[in-house]
């Protein structure tokens, strides 16, 4: 009888023990879903900078210094190699692709600097936005398949005032990685960033309000909320009712 005991306190010490390893760990699975983005959060705060250019305030960035830090390689390295398979939750993939998305018109920028614009990379029959600009997981990937592909299918229109497509007219370059834990806070946050500024997110005079051609196309995008300006009316300070036209888009590089 003694024996018998023994042993089914022996056993009941081991589910205990691996009870409590499940417990420990399991938070560290669940958080390791997302990567490490240190070294990216690093490489912002390091270079890029509130400047002005053309008349418009915005984040530059320094492409021709970023390009020789040892850690861009390292970031580009993470990216190509890390397992997509592990984003569950769509705040992790919407956080992990617009940071994807960033990197790479960053990169594309940088492989070919100096250049005017983003867009000199391609050319009509064979635009920029449609050629390979990087890998994740593995594989070549393009900048229209990660925005088109897979954000906006996951169905949030924040995304556009957080992908950067390295101009002057694009939203501002977030001085920080997105994660799935503050996603909704940092989406917010850029949207109210962007129609502040007058130069190229939102125009009011009155009740009218011009706004970025960002917009218009991407108009579809914006239906659930009932439109574009129910959209920035609910998300934003603006209480302008009318259209008024859209604001040109500046294609000019966003950094120097």
């Amino acid at each position: 009888m003694k024996a018998v005991i023994i042993r089914w306190v022996r056993k009941l010490s081991r589910w205990m023990a691996v009870g409590l390893f499940a417990a420990v760990i399991s938070p560290m699975m669940a958080a390791a879903a997302e990567p490490d983005w240190r070294s990216y959060n690093e490489l912002l705060n390091e270079y890029v900078s509130p400047g002005q250019a053309q008349g418009v305030t915005l984040n530059q960035v320094n492409y021709s210094a970023l390009k020789s830090d040892p850690r861009w390689q390292q970031l580009l390295a993470m990216l190509e190699s890390y397992p997509l398979a592990s984003l569950e939750s769509r705040q992790e993939k919407i956080a992990f692709y617009i940071n994807a998305y960033n990197v790479l018109a960053i990169k594309t920028v940088v492989d070919h600097w100096p250049l005017e614009s983003i867009k000199d990379v391609g050319s009509w029959l064979s635009p920029v936005w449609k050629r390979d600009a990087g890998m994740l997981g593995g594989s070549p990937v393009s900048l229209d398949h990660i925005e088109h592909g897979v954000l906006r299918k996951l169905d949030e229109p924040g995304i556009h005032f957080a992908i950067v497509c390295a101009s002057l007219s694009c939203p501002d370059l977030r001085t920080e990685a997105f994660v799935a834990e503050r996603l909704e806070m940092q989406l917010s946050d850029q949207l109210q960033q962007f129609v502040a500024n007058d130069a190229k997110g939102a125009q009011v005079d009155g009740n009218r309000l011009r706004i970025s051609k960002i917009f218009d196309w991407f108009e579809g995008d914006f239906k659930q909320a009932g439109g574009v300006v129910p959209y920035i009316q609910k998300n934003t300070g603006i209480s302008a009712t009318k259209l008024d036209g859209y604001l040109n888009y500046d294609w000019r590089v966003n950094g120097y």
